[in-house]
């Protein structure tokens, strides 16, 4: 008894081991590294900027929108759109897209393993990409290159494909949370776009990277919000916008999702090799830009008049098109490209067309809650895009309508959208992603607690021949036996171990059919998850349960068919309807007739 609740009392909340401190100093450094990887990538960007619109070396930032090449501003992302073709045709395919999908697919389709080639030439695409004009953000390369930078760093070491899939993470959100300086929301996409599971393991190395991506954040780039705001506390009537909102960014994100596919699938009909698509969705940007120049490039300076509702009504509207339609255009054609961006802007821009008309008295408010909630619909990451909209303006009194409008804007593309603009490029690769995940039924309960404790054993000084007419005759009720000598496993046998001991003799003992080797074994307060695992790399249907492995008392059998019970459980939990208690109106109704009857009488 004391032995049993000291062994229930042993066992953990996570599980873990002491490679986790491994793993995380590795992500600190990886941490510290993706940032340099970040200041790297934006004065790339910022190089390309002034030798394509302003044909100077210099890696100063300025927007594309002050350029003077007049009607020549058409050719410019053409350009850089046929050198991006010319590198992924030449130097590697992976370059090509937003960078999200394609980290997540390297996670879980290729062992978390990128190569050197993405992590050099990715940077460099996109410095080209967005420094010609490119309508697109940082985040997404940024993501690609960190997670390269981790995936390379973890070959490097003597890991399991788990824990490299965490360095690939803490390596991609690290660079996020050096663009933007918004750490907690990068752990955020973490946990729903990234690890497909939520444990210490990966949450730690993932967090620490992150924290060490911000406190190195200052020495290389600017401190603080990247776009400061201050709105008024919320009133109630603002619910009711809140919706509004949502329900319009939902709306959004199912049309710009639905109308990038679309047009991937023109040019996957256009006669010639991708490799040229790039340039003419350059050609698509190129007249965009000429005709609103402030939608080239990344265009934070853009959100930020947009969201402190610097710009007049009819710029926003003529901006929020030709931005919608340039990054549609070009990301389809296969160039390379973030996608956080596009999406505030685009958000941020709805916001300042529609929020004067909505219920409420804070038109400062609105453009801050549509970008957020479009970048939480799109990517189907709400709690993500709320902390990161928070972080990029330090608002707090916005984290209200931030969490209604997102949550709404979610629930809206869940319903209507299969897929999201990130998985629905791997989809069209093959490969379905299931993004919905909880415990393990198999993690929710041990060993103890599945296993069959009446069991048959043979004892070890058993003659072979005896032990086959006994247990498997003609009343034969299993497949194997566990073998004891005085209650203690020995192993395990079946008909055709026994049949091959008694060709070589025939009076020999069972026990004489087991050598030196630890025999196969599981303990009470394992997992069943474990076992299940162990059972699929052994190839065996059953194993013995013992107190613990000096003893090795035999205490159960825990086999496959055990295994399923914990899917029952899930099961009920799922797909049962039960209704436990009514509400008594009838009884309510009898109980006033009768406190009025005892009124009259009283009377």
């Amino acid at each position: 008894m004391n032995k049993d609740n000291t062994r229930h009392d042993a066992r953990r909340d996570f599980a873990t081991d002491s490679r986790l401190l491994r793993i995380a100093a590795i992500a600190a450094v990886i941490g510290l590294l993706s940032t340099i990887a970040a200041y790297i990538l934006l004065h790339l960007i910022s190089f390309f900027t002034n030798l394509f619109f302003f044909q100077s070396i210099s890696d100063l930032s300025r927007s594309p929108a002050s350029n003077t090449l007049g009607a020549w501003v058409i050719a410019v992302p053409a350009l850089g759109g046929l050198i991006i073709g010319l590198i992924a045709r030449f130097g590697s395919e992976k370059i090509r897209g937003h960078g999200i999908p394609e980290a997540i697919e390297a996670i879980l389709f290729g062992n978390s393993k990128m190569s050197p080639k993405v992590a050099i030439l990715k940077p460099l695409s996109s410095g080209i990409a967005i420094g010609s004009g490119g309508p697109f953000g940082a985040e997404g390369p940024i993501i690609m290159t960190g997670g390269a930078l981790g995936s390379l760093i973890g070959q490097y070491f003597h890991i399991t494909g788990a824990e490299r899939k965490t360095l690939l993470v803490a390596g991609a959100v690290a660079g996020m949370t050096a663009v933007f300086g918004t750490p907690i929301a990068a752990v955020m996409l973490a946990v729903e776009l990234l690890l497909f599971e939520l444990r210490p393991r990966s949450l730690l190395p993932v967090a620490i990277a992150c924290a060490m991506a911000g406190f190195a954040r200052p020495f290389f780039l600017d401190a603080g919000a990247l776009f400061p705001l201050q709105t008024a506390p919320v009133v109630l009537v603002d619910l009711v916008s809140c919706v509004i909102a949502g329900l319009a960014c939902g709306a959004l994100s199912w049309i710009l999702s639905s109308s990038l596919y679309k047009v991937e699938d023109l040019f996957g009909k256009l006669p010639i090799h991708w490799m040229w698509w790039p340039a003419l969705g350059g050609l698509a940007v190129g007249i965009g830009g000429y005709l609103q120049p402030r939608a080239l490039g990344v265009g934070y300076d853009v959100i930020g008049d947009l969201l402190q509702n610097h710009l007049a009504l009819g710029v926003v509207i003529t901006l929020l098109t030709c931005k919608a339609l340039m990054w549609v255009i070009a990301l389809g054609s296969g160039t390379s490209g973030g996608v956080l961006a596009p999406l505030l802007m685009m958000g941020a821009g709805l916001g300042v067309v529609i929020g004067p008309y909505l219920p409420g008295a804070q038109p400062a408010l609105w453009p801050l809650v549509f970008m957020a909630a479009t970048l939480g619909g799109m990517m189907r990451a709400p709690v993500m895009s709320v902390i990161f909209a928070f972080e990029l303006t330090h608002d707090i009194n916005a984290l209200l309508p931030l969490l209604a409008a997102s949550a709404v804007a979610y629930g809206f593309t869940v319903l209507t959208m299969p897929r999201s603009i990130l998985t629905e490029k791997i989809a069209r690769r093959g490969h379905h992603i299931y993004r919905e995940y909880g415990i393990d039924p198999l993690e929710r309960q041990n060993v103890a607690e599945v296993m069959t404790r009446k069991m048959q054993t043979i004892e070890s000084d058993t003659l072979i021949d005896e032990a086959l007419h006994t247990h498997f005759g003609q009343l034969q009720v299993h497949r194997a036996f566990p073998v004891v000598r005085d209650g203690c496993f020995v192993g395990m046998v079946d008909r055709e171990i026994l049949l091959t001991g008694q060709a070589s003799a025939s009076d020999r003992r069972v026990a004489d059919l087991f050598g030196a080797n630890v025999p196969i074994m599981a303990l009470p307060e394992e997992t069943c998850r474990t076992i299940s695992t162990r059972l699929a790399v052994h190839g065996m249907e059953r194993l013995p349960v013992v107190t613990d492995p000096q003893s090795r008392r035999l205490i159960g059998i825990v086999s496959r068919s055990d295994l399923v019970k914990p899917s029952f459980t899930l099961f009920a939990e799922e797909h049962q309807h039960e209704r436990f208690r009514k509400i008594p109106f009838g009884t309510l109704k009898r109980r006033k007739t009768t406190a009025a009857e005892k009124i009259d009488s009283s009377i």
